[in-house]
């Protein structure tokens, strides 16, 4: 099982799945209506490191988040 945890805006509570990558993660959240925009601009980090392929392979115990743009002033 890996724990997927949403942060700043995205308004969803934290989901434990048992995937074996960010492709399978990606399929189940494009099924979400209010997930579908945030996957188009959201930053994807496994276990606090940023990456940029949906070929990651995860393994049990892994944490993914799902970081939103951000504005700053």
């Amino acid at each position: 099982m890996v724990k997927v945890e949403f942060l700043g805006p995205i308004q969803k509570d934290a989901l434990e799945l048992d995937i074996k990558n960010l492709n399978e993660l990606a399929a189940i959240l494009q099924k979400d209506e209010q997930m579908k925009e945030w996957l188009e601009t959201c930053a994807v980090a496994v276990n606090d490191t940023l990456v940029s392929t949906l070929e990651q392979e995860l393994k049990d115990g892994d944490k993914i988040s799902l970081l939103p743009p951000v504005c700053g002033g």
